[in-house]
């Protein structure tokens, strides 16, 4: 028999606790296992890619590799928090065009009206996803490795720059008429064919004057 004691049972304690929610989101994008030949033979390991954003305009890509899944993705995760980004987020969309090259791969990336949505696909899909892009077009070209992809769209985003304002179309011009000081008449109600006279005769009083 066991004597009873007036402290609580510390480990079922720590069992019990619920991790507080992060305002960051992970995405494991691939888990790849890797050889690499040593001395004694070769070495696997596993390989992990995952992306981390709050979908406000931070973003970030890391990549871990460990002898196990799990800790693999916690190596990636953690690299990417170290290495998140800033982009300019316009309306739900990137403020201007922009296209970079990177080893075989090669992204162009084009604002977007609302409603059109993410028109990707891959890892570009999840990178803008996880920043926050609502509304964005894009195309891809070269390679299909996912982490070439993934570091050439981090890239991308980081050619980004704040304060890019999109071209508006310029105003209309607005045609300005001098009138004669006798033209300036106070308001009285008159009908149209009054008016038409009034007109006519500040013409011709302006021709006899030059």
């Amino acid at each position: 028999m066991t004597a009873k004691t007036s402290r609580p049972d510390r480990k079922g304690d720590r069992g019990r606790r619920q991790k507080e929610p992060s305002e960051f989101a992970e995405a494991t994008l691939s888990v790849d296992r890797v050889t690499r030949v040593v001395k004694g033979g070769r070495r696997m390991r596993f390989r992990a890619i995952v992306v981390v954003g709050n979908r406000k305009g931070k973003v970030g890509l890391g990549t871990g590799k460990a002898a196990e899944v799990q800790a693999a993705v916690r190596k990636a995760a953690s690299a990417a928090k170290r290495a998140m980004i800033r982009i300019p987020i316009v309306d739900g969309t990137i403020p201007h065009q922009v296209e970079t090259k990177f080893k075989a791969a090669k992204i162009r990336l084009l604002p977007a009206y609302e409603g059109t949505g993410i028109i990707a696909g891959g890892a570009l899909r999840v990178i803008l996803d996880h920043a926050g892009v609502r509304n964005v077009l894009s195309k891809r070209y070269g390679t299909r490795n996912k982490l070439v992809n993934a570091q050439t769209t981090m890239q991308a985003l980081g050619m980004l720059r704040f304060g890019k304002e999109s071209k508006q179309a310029p105003a209309p011009e607005v045609a300005v008429v001098e009138a004669s000081p006798d033209a300036l008449l106070p308001f009285t109600e008159m009908t149209r064919t009054e008016a038409e006279q009034k007109v006519q005769e500040a013409r011709r009083l302006g021709m006899e004057e030059n």
